[in-house]
C-alpha cells in the first residue's frame, strides 16, 4: 500500500516543494524515514506515530518506509509533521489517495494530535502556488499569514482528526479569507516617533532626509545627548513607501524567522533594525537556519549604535553585503543566499568618553582618541555615503517649545523624489540613487565641465578612493532629485562632498 502527498521546507529564503512517500508492507514492523533529513526533521517518526495513535486510528504492525524528495535537498525542521501523517494514514487505507495531489500540507504536530504553529508558511505557500497547487491546509495559527498569497485556497485546521475528516467530506475546514490589500493600506506609513521631536540640529535633519531619499549609508558622529539614536529611529517614519510585492518579500523573510503572527501577518513598513553592539557575526549575517540581522533589514534599515564598540570581525562582515545587497553563506554541505539590500545607519561618540574635540571635557590622549576610531576600518568607511556631526544641544534649543518640521512634511519631499527616481530607472532593476552600478554612472549622474573640474581637483586634494568618488556622484543626484533638478550641478556636488570630510576630521587626529 502507498501513500504520496505534497509538503514544503525552506532552503535558503525560499520554500521548496517536498513530495512525502510512504510505503507499508509486510515484513519486520519498522518507521523508517529517508531523504536527506536533519535530526529536527527525523523525530517527526516518534511525534507522527503518537499523534496517528492519540487522533483515534490503529496501526497495524507493518513495514513502514517515508521517503521525502528529491532527496538532494536538506529537509530541515518540522513542517513536515502533517504531510506525512496523512501519507501514512493514506498507506494504510483510512483516507483516499484520489484528490491529494492538489493539497499542500503543512504542520507540526503534538503527541495529542494538535497542529502547532511553523515558520515560514508564507514562503511555502508562495512555492505551493508557482508549482500550482490550489490548496493549502496549515495550523489555524498561521492561517492569516498563509491568506496573504493570493491565487491559493489556505484552509486552518486545529488538530490531525480535523485534517482527516475534511479529506473523506465530514467536517469543513476554516477557510481563511484573503486580505492582503487591506491589511496593506491599513498598516502604511503608521508611525508614532516624529522628526519634530528633534530639538535644533537643522544639518541633522537634512542629511537624514538625503539618506532616506536615495537609501545611502549614514554615519552620525557626535557626543551624547546629541540626538544621534532619535534621529535613526524617526528615519523609517520618512522612508519611501514599497509596493505590495516588497511587502511580501519582506514578510517572507519574517515568516521564516517565526517573525509573523494573525494579529499582524504582513509587514506594512521598512523595517528599522536596531542591533546591540555585542551581536556576533552568526546573529549580524545569519546561518544555516536563520536570517540574521542584515536580511532582516532588507530593503529597510540596519542601526548600528555605538558603532566602534562593535567587534570588527562582525563589521567588517558586513562589507559584502552592503555592495551587492546579498549574503551568501558557505557551509561543507550548503551554500546559501540571503536578500540583504539594507541602508546602514550607524552611531559613534569622536572618542572613549564621547567629548572630543571639546578639549575642556574631553580627557582622552591622541592615542587613546586614534585607538578608538581606528576600530572601523578604511574599507568600512569606503561604503558609507554619508557622514555628519551632531553638535551638543543647546539650553535654549531644548527651552524652545516650537515644534520643528514635521516627519510627514519631510516625507512628502522624499516621495516626491523617490517618484523622480521611480521613473528615471523604469527600465532598471534598482530603484534609488544608492543602487546605480558603476557601468551606469556616466549615464544617470552627468555634469558639467566646471563641476567636473571642481570634483577633479576636490578628489586630488582629498585623496580620496573611486569608490568614494561614484558615492559623491550618487548623492549629488539625491541632492538634485530633492531641489527637482534635472542636471546635477556645482551647488550639489559641494554639498555632497562637505558630507564626506567629516570622518577625516576625527580619523586623522
Amino acid at each position: 500500500m502507498f501513500g504520496e502527498v505534497n509538503t514544503g521546507v525552506i532552503t535558503s529564503m525560499y520554500g521548496t516543494i517536498v513530495t512525502i512517500e510512504a510505503d507499508v508492507s509486510n515484513g519486520l514492523p519498522c518507521f523508517d524515514m529517508v531523504g536527506d533529513l536533519n535530526l529536527q526533521a527525523k523525530e517527526a517518526r516518534e511525534r507522527v506515530r503518537t499523534a496517528i495513535k492519540n487522533s483515534g486510528y490503529v496501526l497495524l504492525a507493518k513495514k513502514v518506509v517515508i521517503n521525502a524528495y528529491p532527496a538532494d535537498v536538506r529537509k530541515e525542521g518540522s513542517t513536515m509533521d502533517l504531510a506525512i501523517a496523512i501519507a501514512v494514514l493514506t498507506a494504510f487505507g483510512f483516507l483516499p489517495q484520489s484528490d491529494l495531489g492538489d493539497i499542500m500540507f503543512l504542520g507540526e504536530l503534538s503527541l495529542q494530535g494538535r497542529l502547532n504553529p511553523v515558520n515560514g508558511v508564507m514562503a511555502m505557500v508562495a512555492a505551493a502556488k508557482k508549482a500550482g497547487i490550489k490548496k493549502c491546509i496549515v495550523p489555524m495559527d498561521n492561517l492569516e499569514e498563509g491568506c496573504i498569497i493570493q491565487g491559493v485556497e489556505v484552509y486552518g485546521a486545529s488538530c490531525l482528526k480535523d485534517v482527516c475528516e475534511h479529506i473523506l467530506g465530514e467536517k469543513s475546514l476554516s477557510l481563511g479569507e484573503c486580505r492582503t490589500e487591506e491589511i496593506f493600506i491599513k498598516g502604511i506609513n503608521t508611525f508614532t516617533e516624529d522628526f519634530a521631536d528633534i530639538n535644533g540640529q537643522p544639518v541633522l535633519k537634512r542629511v537624514c532626509e538625503i539618506a532616506a531619499t536615495g537609501l545611502h549609508n549614514l554615519l552620525m558622529i557626535g557626543p551624547p545627548g546629541s540626538g544621534k539614536t532619535m534621529a535613526a529611529r524617526r528615519l523609517a517614519g520618512i522612508l519611501p513607501s514599497f509596493s505590495m510585492d516588497e511587502a511580501i518579500e519582506i514578510s517572507s523573510i519574517y515568516s521564516m524567522n517565526g517573525n509573523l503572527s494573525n494579529e499582524a501577518p504582513l509587514m506594512t513598513s521598512r523595517p528599522f533594525r536596531e542591533v546591540h553592539h555585542t551581536a556576533t557575526k552568526v546573529g549580524m549575517i545569519g546561518g544555516a537556519r536563520k536570517a540574521g540581522e542584515g536580511t532582516l533589514s532588507h530593503k529597510g534599515i540596519l542601526f548600528l549604535d555605538e558603532f566602534p564598540e562593535f567587534d570588527r570581525s562582525v563589521l567588517e562582515c558586513l562589507r559584502q553585503p552592503m555592495e551587492s545587497g546579498r549574503v551568501q553563506i558557505t557551509r561543507a554541505n550548503a551554500k546559501l543566499e540571503y536578500p540583504a539590500e539594507f541602508m546602514l545607519v550607524a552611531a559613534m561618540n569622536p572618542c572613549k568618553c564621547g567629548y572630543y574635540p571639546d578639549l575642556n571635557k574631553c580627557r582622552c590622549s591622541a592615542g587613546e582618541i586614534r585607538r578608538y576610531l581606528n576600530k572601523i576600518s578604511g574599507p568600512m568607511l569606503d561604503r558609507i555615503d554619508l557622514c555628519t556631526e551632531t553638535s551638543k544641544i543647546e539650553v535654549s534649543d531644548i527651552l524652545d517649545r516650537t515644534r520643528g518640521e514635521s516627519s510627514k512634511e519631510i516625507r512628502a519631499r522624499v516621495e516626491k523624489a523617490h517618484e523622480i527616481q521611480r521613473k528615471r530607472y523604469s527600465t532598471e532593476k534598482y530603484k534609488f540613487n544608492s543602487k546605480i552600478p558603476s557601468s551606469d554612472i556616466n549615464k544617470y549622474c552627468q555634469l558639467d565641465k566646471e563641476t567636473v573640474d571642481y570634483l577633479r581637483s576636490a578628489f586630488e586634494r582629498l585623496e580620496l578612493s573611486a569608490r568614494i568618488f561614484n558615492k559623491v556622484l550618487k548623492v549629488s543626484r539625491t541632492i538634485a532629485d530633492l531641489e527637482g533638478c534635472e542636471r546635477i550641478l556645482l551647488p550639489h556636488v559641494k554639498e555632497a562632498l562637505m558630507y564626506r570630510g567629516l570622518d577625516r576630521k576625527y580619523l586623522d587626529v
